[in-house]
């Protein structure tokens, strides 16, 4: 289970003279921008719409490469980093979901919520049951690019 959410992006002009912006790990997807700042912004839309693809599609999400230097390091929205780290916490411990919402005292329903990766889930309630996996959320701010 990867640690971190954020994945190395390449950001290249095409022939249009747009930026496109790809991720390498996932082999699929890009999105564009008129400038190189625009094609970042949209890769924060494209790296949140390619995790939850990937969840929605039940497979394993890509460990994030190290970036090169022609690359840049993009984050995903912090809801999507929490639903990911919680959907591959999940795979990884092999219990069933009524198996995990009997564990966190929920309905079988409310695990399904906070495993789709299109639903509102409250922090608190991802935190506990990351936990009741054997897991934790820390915080880390940086500068911003």
């Amino acid at each position: 289970m990867p640690d971190t959410f954020s994945y190395p992006a390449e950001i290249e002009c095409d022939e249009d003279g747009r930026y496109v912006a790809t991720f390498p790990d996932f082999g699929w997807g890009a999105t564009d921008g008129a400038t190189v700042e625009e094609a970042r912004a949209e890769a924060g839309d494209l790296l949140r719409e390619l995790i939850a693809a990937t969840m929605r599609e039940g497979a394993d999400l890509p460990g994030p490469s190290r970036a090169g230097k022609r690359q840049l390091l993009v984050a995903p929205p912090v809801p999507i980093a929490l639903k990911a780290a919680l959907y591959e916490a999940f795979r990884k411990a092999g219990v069933s979901q009524r198996r995990f919402a009997r564990d966190l005292d929920i309905a079988e329903s409310e695990v399904r919520r906070m495993l789709n990766p299109d639903h509102a889930t409250k922090v608190a309630t991802i935190d506990r049951a990351l936990l009741q996996l054997g897991k934790r959320v820390t915080v880390t701010v940086g500068e911003a690019a």
